[in-house]
């Protein structure tokens, strides 16, 4: 049987959000409990390395080996997920997918129509 740990994780990555243990869990993270006992606690907040991991484990490969339309379709995900309402989530997407912050504006600017 797949435990609940494991089963809940792709959905926190894909939120941007991580797994603490309840000893370093704080006041503001969400404790998840399976009958009736706190197993593990889920710390919500923009996390920019997980959502860039995240797309690309949807994705299937970095976002430095994606084609354009990939790149496009990548910060499509990114941008709905709110990726870019984190200080500096342009230069460091462009880094991670070897584009100037320039193409990354760009699409962004094509993608939001």
């Amino acid at each position: 049987m797949t435990s609940l740990r494991a089963s809940v994780e792709p959905l926190v990555a894909a939120i941007g959000a991580s797994i603490v243990e309840l000893d370093d869990s704080q006041e503001s993270d969400v404790v998840i409990e399976w009958e009736g006992e706190p197993v593990f606690a889920v710390r919500l907040g923009l996390n920019l390395d997980g959502m860039v991991a995240a797309v690309e484990a949807e994705f299937g490969g970095t976002l430095g080996d994606l084609d354009r339309a990939g790149k496009q379709a990548a910060l499509r995900v990114l941008d709905e997920r709110g990726a870019f309402t984190i200080r500096r989530a342009i230069e460091d997407v462009a880094d991670a997918m070897g584009v100037s912050r320039i193409t990354v504006y760009n699409y962004l600017n094509v993608i939001r129509g």
